[in-house]
């Protein structure tokens, strides 16, 4: 397995591969791997990748002033061993410094419906930093395909849109969420959790799988009620089209329902599509 920190590197190396007509992958992460991100590295071998490039950095730009940029997870030297176990071809270990020129001034904004809801509305500039960063990643590896996680859905929304009104010539997969034993949703931040806290943070799971197609509100009483009664702090709860996160009045095929609560000082999200 191959490492990188150096971007120009990278990039000569992955033309390198495509010239020589090999299937690259990227699977864009900020590292603190779990079997979560595991899976993005297995869906891109069922794509048929050759080589699969992980990219593992906390961006910063992604971050509010308040939020855990400082304190967020960071372990190279397991990040790196598990991607080697996992079949990873080669990890990109960026700093901020060579992904951000000192006057960076050029941002991907998606300036539409997608990213003014959800997990957008409530942390300004989020997606801004999202969608450059992978517009960089995207410019560097220029992979065929890239996976991303179905945990962050209002993401994986946006970033197909960028791809589909930037013309990136990279399609665009979502894993299914991995889970817990215990239906707990695999996350990063779960690390910051007390283990009263992953307690009570079953109830996001146990809700979600409550759910019914037919009309939303009675529905949305019953799951705020949950996570109200574990001692969860309800962020937002909402029911949306899956293709655009518009809201809906009732659930039916193509709905995602979307929850974000803060257990403890952690914010957690989860969610449920129904085909």
């Amino acid at each position: 397995m191959r490492t990188f920190s150096d971007p120009q590197k990278l990039q000569r190396w992955c033309a390198s591969v495509r010239e020589s007509g090999r299937k690259v992958a990227l699977v864009p992460t900020m590292g603190a791997l779990h079997d979560g991100h595991l899976s993005l590295i297995a869906a891109a071998k069922k794509a048929g990748a050759d080589e699969i490039v992980v990219s593992i950095f906390v961006n910063p730009t992604q971050f509010g002033p308040n939020e855990d940029y400082a304190k967020y997870p960071r372990d190279a030297k397991a990040d790196s061993s598990k991607c080697r176990r996992a079949g990873a071809t080669a990890v990109f270990f960026p700093t901020p410094d060579n992904m951000y020129a000192a006057d960076h001034s050029v941002w991907v904004v998606e300036d539409g419906d997608l990213s003014d809801c959800l997990c957008g509305a409530r942390r300004p500039g989020h997606f801004r930093g999202v969608c450059t960063v992978v517009a960089k990643l995207f410019n560097l590896v220029h992979p065929h395909v890239a996976v991303f996680g179905q945990k962050d859905f209002q993401q994986a929304t946006i970033i197909r849109r960028m791809v589909r009104d930037l013309n990136f010539d990279v399609e665009v997969l979502v894993a299914p969420i991995v889970r817990e034993s215990s239906g707990l949703a695999l996350s990063s931040r779960n690390a910051y959790l007390s283990e009263e806290e992953k307690a009570n943070a079953l109830a996001l799971s146990q809700s979600l799988a409550g759910l019914k197609a037919g009309p939303w509100a009675v529905q949305r009483r019953r799951i705020v009620k949950c996570l109200e009664k574990r001692g969860l702090k309800v962020d937002y709860v909402e029911a949306v089209d899956s293709r655009n996160l518009r809201p809906v009045k009732a659930i039916k095929s193509g709905t995602a329902v979307l929850l974000a609560v803060y257990d403890g000082k952690t914010r957690l999200i989860d969610n449920r599509v129904f085909r």
